[in-house]
């Protein structure tokens, strides 16, 4: 029997949709990052930097299921995700592909995403669960890698994006993980509708892991942003001290960009043009 018709077809399932998702919205979150270089990619390197993302997320799973499925069953355990998220791709892709596309071109860029994945990553050794130095330069290296493909080599901001987006999965991971192994089958599909709702036509636009938002009222703005609660409730002091340095940062930016659309010529014209309409 294979792993997606066994006992952990649910989390299999829940898994490959919630690393669909998450690897679309931190491409579109990476590229908020650097919006000049964002203009000049093509759609190849989106895919690339898509492709990078899954690379990231086959490891991390990799080393959440050393924790939770037994050793016997991990390979068995691993090839079925390999299956399910070519799956998972291919159900959103769908729209896009023609009637004529060769699926097996998805088949094969997913076996060569988990190759890859081996090769690029397995030289750090941590534990997901537990902060340490190696878990540090692991993410710095992806992040400079999504750097490297947006053409904004050195970014830090690229490689904050790269590194928040990379690092925030691990609780849903986790949880999912945990859920399965306790044996909820309700548990799962809760989790999964809440942590990463199946994308249907987009990849990965229905997953929100932080929010920002701007408001104006007069001539004051206010850039403000939230976490989803099952994120914000897993994470450790630190990671949450972290989170909040960034963020705020983040927000700080995002602010002073607004403003000056908002203000400008441009934007008064507008405004006063749909208020009329």
């Amino acid at each position: 029997m294979s792993a997606s018709q066994g006992p952990y077809a649910g989390v299999l399932r829940d898994l490959a949709a919630l690393m669909v998702a998450v690897s679309g919205e931190s491409v579109t979150m990476v590229k908020r990052s650097a919006p000049e270089q964002a203009m000049k990619i093509k759609k190849s390197g989106e895919w690339e930097i898509y492709l990078e993302f899954l690379q990231l997320l086959f490891n991390l799973a990799d080393r959440l299921s050393a924790l939770y499925i037994p050793l016997k069953d991990q390979p068995v355990f691993m090839d079925g995700l390999e299956d399910a998220v070519t799956q998972q791709l291919k159900n959103v892709l769908a729209p896009a592909l023609g009637p004529d596309t060769d699926e097996m071109e998805v088949v094969l860029a997913i076996g060569q995403t988990v190759a890859q994945s081996r090769q690029r990553y397995e030289r750090f050794k941590f534990m997901a669960t537990e902060e340490s130095k190696q878990k540090d330069e692991y993410f710095k290296a992806f992040g400079e890698e999504i750097a490297h493909l947006m053409g904004a080599q050195g970014s830090g901001m690229v490689i904050s994006a790269a590194t928040l987006c990379g690092s925030a999965v691990i609780p849903a991971m986790k949880s999912l993980f945990e859920s399965a192994t306790a044996g909820t089958a309700q548990g799962q599909a809760t989790t999964a509708a809440q942590a990463a709702p199946a994308p249907e036509g987009k990849t990965g636009n229905e997953i929100k892991l932080i929010s920002v938002m701007s408001t104006i009222q007069g001539e004051e703005i206010e850039t403000r942003w939230g976490l989803h609660p099952r994120f914000r409730q897993d994470l450790t002091p630190d990671q949450a001290q972290e989170l909040n340095k960034l963020m705020n940062r983040v927000a700080e930016i995002l602010g002073t960009r607004y403003a000056s659309v908002a203000f400008s010529p441009e934007w008064t014209a507008w405004h006063h043009q749909g208020g009329t309409a």
